[in-house]
């Protein structure tokens, strides 16, 4: 565990103002900074940097926090990874918090992971050399078969002198394609070369031990090359594609020798990398490192099923695309995506599999809490070919369109190719199907729908000839379907819509005053040693008061307040108010903020004076209803007592 006082010292050497400006375009607004939120998608600034307090708010999604909770946001890192990064970067030692030993062996499994890193980072760099060539490395004779197939997929690499800063070729940068080469030992004698232990590479998967005798040989071999990421950009895999075999007239005229077979049968299209120390694929998104930002952006994820369609699209200028790795898609993958945007829209092939693939994405989205919609592909295109052949605004389109996840697979359980007859038991079938989607809707709202459904089920079912019972057994199963749950969540659906908007409508004034007093504490902490200030204070109730005396307890040795310990004190309803005021302070001045403290001290006395005397006017009201004439009367003489007083005439 890190010491707290190295995470401490973390969050007072960095310059959050230079950590979110490589991010944001900051521009200062009094005494903090203010840029387009990097978290959702906005015209008008509303995100706030505090370089005092070394925070930030977001007025519109509400995300605040200090660097650290920054870079776990913005990098998708751990907590721990975070504090790392920001400690190298601020020339920090990182104190652990263990004994000797637990140190000893933490240290060596993370050297252990950082060896294996560079090794993949290695690989990385010689397939990319192949393809291309690089210092002191000439491109493989073969790589053409991988230019041509990118060439093909309208990704050709940049002539020598042409423009190397052009999208295609930053997008083939950007996720390090290359070629790996034809032959049994290329990367193998490579790592020699380097002097790098072949056994690392055996341990990510690059090099393949022989089953006959010692050494190793090259997993991937004339393929055409995918580097896979982390969130943080770190290589832990590959993805390799198969590419056509060269002729035997080739091999001799490069003096190779082959062809270079496998000795599993003929070649899979993809092969990747086994799971590692430092991989594993139901775990990570192929482009989620290359598409992070952009999906906080946009708000929403496209999920695809190929590596080519992530590549193809970042470079057509769709860059919030990610990909499952060869694998279904996972509760654990949804919930990564979760953490950068709160909706995807799946955009997988429109043939059996894609679709199948799509059904297979409800679960993992449902469990993850991640809303989802899918966009329907015309049948037999992937996205890779639409952006090719119709442009980038054909996606756009098709996303823009996208249909909810529920509505989307009634529709093909309706329509869909599984049924192709019109019999009563294929109908039942049918009503079945939608049934048990909609019985494992947990979404209020989409179950309220269900009568929608319903109704469109009822129009597709009635067919021309269909006896009376049949059409009564039918009308049956449909109301057994969509009746009850739904009803009872179109309640609870209102309910929990309708509830926020009438809050809003009846503000507590007495409330607003108190926020307005704990903001001006907040802005200037050293208040609330000031004799003067001490009976506005004492006049808080509720979730103001509470707030006070948090920003008490949470100040410093240097009187500074610490945001983190006091908005972890502070009850949920007051939260916001104060993050944002954290990030954004009103005054410039103490005396500024003394003399509105001084203003609403007022307007707290005023409000309990009026709640005062409504109380006492309503008192004879209710002693009336109760039939105490005699108390009326003396209630009565109390309160014209007290207005000649008023008038000064007692």
């Amino acid at each position: 565990m890190i010491s707290p006082e190295t995470i401490a010292q973390v969050k007072e050497r960095t310059d959050l103002v230079a950590l979110i400006g490589e991010t944001v375009r900051l521009t200062r607004r009094g005494r903090s900074f203010t840029g387009l939120c990097p978290f959702h998608k906005e015209k008008t600034p509303s995100f706030h940097v505090s370089p005092e307090r070394g925070f930030f708010h977001c007025f519109g999604c509400k995300k605040s926090g200090n660097a650290i909770d920054f870079v776990m946001e913005v990098d998708g890192q751990s907590f721990v990874e975070a504090v790392r990064s920001l400690a190298e970067r601020a020339g920090l030692e990182v104190i652990e918090t263990a004994t000797e030993a637990e140190r000893r062996e933490a240290n060596a499994a993370r050297r252990d992971k950082d060896e294996l890193y560079a090794v993949n980072s290695l690989a990385a760099m010689y397939f990319e050399h192949m393809l291309r060539g690089g210092p002191g490395m000439k491109a493989h004779p073969l790589a053409k078969y991988a230019r041509e197939e990118l060439a093909k997929r309208g990704l050709a690499l940049p002539e020598e002198g042409g423009d190397a800063l052009s999208p295609v070729a930053d997008a083939l940068q950007a996720f390090r394609i290359g070629y790996a080469p034809f032959g049994w030992d290329g990367l193998t004698s490579f790592f020699r070369q380097q002097g790098k232990r072949l056994s690392d590479g055996e341990k990510v998967g690059v090099l393949v031990p022989r089953s006959s005798g010692s050494g190793h040989y090259d997993r991937f071999r004339h393929r055409l090359m995918f580097a896979v990421t982390d969130v943080a950009g770190r290589v832990i895999a590959f993805s390799g594609r198969a590419l056509p075999d060269p002729s035997p007239e080739e091999l001799a005229e490069f003096g190779l020798h082959g062809p270079a077979p496998s000795p599993d049968g003929p070649p899979a299209k993809y092969i990747n990398s086994p799971e590692s120390p430092i991989y594993t694929k139901g775990e990570h998104l192929f482009g989620l490192h290359q598409a992070r930002h952009a999906i906080r952006r946009d708000g929403h994820a496209i999920l695809v099923e190929g590596n080519f369609d992530v590549v193809s699209l970042h470079a057509r200028g769709i860059g919030n695309v990610v990909a499952p790795l060869g694998t279904a898609f996972t509760a654990a993958q949804a919930k990564l995506l979760k953490r950068f945007a709160p909706a995807v829209v799946v955009l997988f092939d429109g043939d059996a599999a894609g679709k199948k693939a799509a059904r297979a994405s409800r679960a993992p989205c449902n469990e993850a809490g991640l809303s989802a919609k899918v966009a329907a592909l015309p049948q037999g295109m992937d996205p890779d070919e639409i952006a090719r052949k119709k442009g980038p605004d054909a996606i756009k389109s098709l996303v823009k369109n996208a249909r909810g996840m529920l509505e989307y697979l009634i529709d093909d359980a309706l329509h869909g190719d599984s049924f192709t007859g019109s019999s009563l038991v294929e109908q039942q079938a049918r009503i079945k199907a939608v049934a048990d989607l909609l019985r494992s809707e947990n979404d209020p709202t989409l179950r309220a729908q269900a009568k929608l459904y319903a109704d469109r089920l009822s129009s597709q079912l009635i067919v021309q000839g269909r006896s009376p019972d049949d059409l009564r057994q039918l009308e049956r199963l449909i109301e057994e379907a969509t009746s009850g749950p739904a009803r009872r969540s179109a309640a609870l659906a209102s309910s929990e819509t309708m509830a926020p908007r009438d809050r809003a409508l009846s503000p507590n004034r007495a409330e607003q005053v108190g926020e307005a007093i704990l903001g001006a504490i907040i802005d200037f902490p050293d208040l609330l040693e000031d004799p003067d200030v001490e009976p506005a204070l004492s006049m808080l109730d509720g979730d103001a008061a509470l707030a006070v005396a948090a920003v008490r307890r949470s100040r410093g040795p240097q009187k500074g307040l610490d945001a983190a310990e006091f908005l972890a004190q502070i009850p949920g309803p007051i939260h916001s108010f104060a993050a944002g005021r954290l990030a954004s302070p009103l005054f410039e001045a103490a005396a500024d903020a003394k003399a509105a403290i001084s203003d609403n001290a007022r307007k707290l006395e005023r409000l309990s004076l009026s709640r005062e005397k409504a109380a006492v006017m309503d008192r004879p009201n209710k002693a009336e209803a109760l039939g105490d004439l005699a108390a009326v009367e003396a209630m009565l003489r109390e309160a014209a007592r007290r207005a000649q007083k008023k008038l000064g005439m007692a």
